[in-house]
């Protein structure tokens, strides 16, 4: 599989983006609904967002900015997971039709917070020297 700059491995650099086209596929077949509109536009923003923050701290020049772009990533997939939770729990959409994107969204989760971790640990054991 390789590494990405920061250690990050390389089919990172694609999960989060197809994350963001999931969602994109997901709010294009929300009902026309003054309501689910407003829910979608702005699980829109924030599930798309969480590949430019990726993005981003792969372009990073140091490890703070590194972990301050996944940070925020974090931030913007826990965003999403509420709005697919208000999704699911109005009744927009039934939850076995969100349960794959919800998994991905915890995986996403669970691999942004152990890169955030990682690099922390790093960056201690570099101080300690």
């Amino acid at each position: 599989m390789g590494n990405a700059p920061h250690g990050a491995p390389v089919d990172l650099t694609v999960r989060p983006k197809a994350f963001a086209l999931r969602i994109i596929r997901l709010y294009s077949w929300l009902p026309k609904t003054t309501v689910a509109r407003v829910i979608g536009e702005q699980l829109l923003r924030s599930g798309t967002s969480v590949g430019a923050h990726f993005r981003e701290g792969m372009r990073s020049w140091s490890n703070a900015e590194f972990i301050s772009k996944l940070e925020g990533g974090l931030q913007e997939l826990e965003e999403a997971v509420y709005w697919m939770e208000l999704v699911v729990e109005s009744g927009i959409f039934a939850g076995d039709r969100m349960k794959e994107l919800m998994k991905e969204a915890d995986e996403l989760t669970a691999i942004l917070t152990t890169c955030v971790k990682i690099t922390k640990r790093k960056g201690k054991a570099k101080g300690k020297r």
